[in-house]
């Protein structure tokens, strides 16, 4: 929100565009509608292509519906669907180099069948070739459809940053017009988010980054004998930042031109306790 309350206060709607659906500037979100791939993510069951092997429908997938982001197979070919929607699942088993598939009679989202099938088999059914998705097109009866572990991501930043942060308008997004894969902020309602048909002529908002460094610093602090304090505490941690914070802004530091985090090592935390060496004495006797 931050980042959104600094555009809101940049943008001056009298200078903007007057075109229809004014107001709007494209960001650098996008519905990566192509980036399919299987529940099960371990490289070694696939060799070769047999990751991207597809068995789609004619003109699937079309994410006809905002949030056809999952896979469903009906009569030996695949559609792209609603995750929420309620199907039966094919499980796949790996028991050493024996690879089987369950058909589950009980209907479920993607996710409660993904968890399912992790829980009691290996993941959801990954289809590698013709064969395979043979063998799962006999187990479903006739005119059934089943979940398959194919699925894809979906809203991305175009810089490859993992930020999970959305500031959708109320039904956004909607794919309203179909192909509705990129995002634009509407100034004219504090620069909330709808998805728009990458085609659409638009203003734009770019940014960089310029003189920033990143330092790592080593913190060695000092508690009492008799302190309980877990200093891996999130509170705690959030604290002892505050402090520092103050600390730069009392010499004369803008705090808003520095960022502070702690960093966590490979176990996961931040703080280790070392233990103080103590040197054995020998005691020496004369003979």
């Amino acid at each position: 929100m931050e980042d959104m309350n600094t555009l809101n206060s940049m943008v001056d709607l009298s200078k903007m565009a007057k075109v229809a659906y004014k107001h709007r500037a494209w960001i650098g979100l996008y519905d990566d509608v192509d980036s399919w791939r299987w529940s099960l993510s371990n490289r070694t069951f696939y060799t070769g292509s047999q990751a991207e092997f597809r068995k789609w429908q004619t003109k699937e997938p079309n994410n006809q519906h905002s949030g056809e982001h999952c896979t469903e197979m009906y009569s030996g070919l695949w559609n792209d669907i609603n995750c929420e929607a309620r199907l039966m699942a094919v499980c796949l088993n790996i028991t050493g180099s024996d690879v089987t598939f369950v058909l589950i009679n009980k209907t479920m989202t993607w996710t409660e069948a993904q968890k399912h099938c992790r829980t009691n088999y290996t993941d959801l059914a990954s289809v590698r070739n013709m064969t395979e998705n043979e063998m799962v097109k006999q187990l479903v009866p006739a005119g059934q459809t089943v979940w398959i572990g194919l699925y894809r991501d979906s809203w991305k930043w175009l810089d490859g940053s993992n930020s999970s942060f959305r500031y959708w308008h109320d039904v956004e997004p909607n794919n309203r017009g179909l192909n509705e894969t990129c995002v634009a902020a509407d100034f004219s309602h504090s620069g909330q988010w709808e998805d728009w048909n990458c085609d659409v002529k638009r203003e734009f908002v770019c940014y960089s980054v310029t003189g920033v460094t990143k330092q790592v610093l080593k913190v060695k602090l000092k508690l009492k004998k008799d302190s309980s304090q877990d200093l891996n505490d999130p509170a705690v941690m959030e604290d002892m930042l505050k402090q520092l914070r103050q600390r730069l802004k009392d010499h004369g530091v803008n705090p808003d031109d520095v960022k502070l985090s702690w960093r966590k090592q490979a176990d996961g935390k931040v703080f280790h306790k070392v233990e103080k060496k103590t040197e054995k004495k020998t005691k020496k006797t004369e003979l």
